[in-house]
């Protein structure tokens, strides 16, 4: 129960971030620079490690606008979710969970894409399969967006 009630905090703080930063609209005015930020932590409610850990942005602004935005996801203990992630071992052995963790893994580049390509978080929604990412990386970029905002 407390992880969801956590979850749910995070995603109440989401949304008044979105609010508070107008969702990185167009009218929002940035100081040129390099900015990362990492989401908090994501514990699953079923006590499964299943897409535990973090995400983390690095965005780049120039002349005000965002020029780059890379967006990485992690494990608890910091190791990438790379090709890697889903296998047992270095095994796929649920081949159905390791498509689904590479279907998450490929929405990040998305992700960072249509940041870069809308200049704001506006019109982006989670990608099937990738809500936690799309969770991590809405927390990440607000943050990010919070301190280049002049």
């Amino acid at each position: 129960m407390k992880k969801k009630i956590i979850m749910t905090v995070l995603c109440i703080s989401g949304v008044g971030l979105l609010s508070a930063c107008g969702s990185g609209s167009a009218s929002a005015s940035y100081k040129d620079g390099t900015y990362t930020a990492k989401s908090s932590v994501y514990e699953s409610e079923d006590d499964s490690d299943d897409g535990n850990g973090y995400g983390e942005v690095t965005i780049t602004i120039e002349d005000g606008k965002i020029t780059a935005c890379e967006f990485m996801t992690y494990e608890e203990d910091g190791t990438e979710k790379d090709e890697d992630y889903g296998k047992e071992g270095g095994q796929i052995a649920n081949k159905d969970y390791y498509n689904k963790a590479q279907k998450a893994n490929a929405a990040r580049d998305e992700y960072a894409s249509m940041l870069v390509q809308n200049g704001s978080l506006d019109g982006i929604d989670a990608i099937s399969g990738a809500t936690i990412n799309y969770n991590e990386f809405v927390e990440a970029v607000n943050t990010a967006l919070g301190e280049a905002a002049e």
